[in-house]
């Protein structure tokens, strides 16, 4: 029985998992808004409002912190010079994660999770790339209703 042991196992050991969430955390600070299924988003949530909250007391031993999660020491500068004077005021909830559905191959649920302040950058995409494909189909349908100009003997 699994009482009083909080969190998600994620299918994966404690290393994959902590190496998996701390690489989360990094991607979502460098890019502001990932494509992830629910369940990891859900998980990293509050490793990545923690380093926030670390990063908004902008002192050494917190630069310390987050860099014991998040090794890359550019994205560190900047979630300490440009994200986290950004939510000075707010008490919390850093982030946001939207469900967008499930994933075609294996039916998993998806979401983007995304900084709270920095909407629409993943919604984007995901539009350019829906259109794409619509125009794709749109090209294949009309290639296959017109017939082929092979010469015939």
């Amino acid at each position: 029985m699994r009482h009083l042991k909080a969190g998600r196992k994620l299918s994966r050991n404690y290393s994959h998992r902590k190496a998996m969430l701390a690489n989360l955390a990094a991607s979502l600070i460098e890019h502001k808004s990932i494509i992830t299924s629910t369940p990891k988003a859900k998980e990293a949530r509050g490793l990545v409002e923690k380093m926030i909250t670390f990063a908004k007391r902008g002192d050494l031993a917190s630069r310390r912190q987050v860099l014991r999660v998040i090794r890359d020491k550019t994205l560190v500068k900047e979630l300490f010079e440009e994200i986290a004077p950004k939510y000075q005021d707010r008490p919390g909830g850093y982030t946001r994660v939207i469900k967008i559905g499930n994933r075609r191959g294996d039916n998993a649920p998806m979401a983007i999770f995304e900084l709270v302040g920095y909407e629409g950058v993943q919604a984007q995409k995901i539009e350019k790339a829906r259109q794409k494909r619509e125009s794709k189909e749109k090209d294949r349908e009309k290639s296959k209703t017109e017939p082929s100009e092979t010469p015939q003997e």
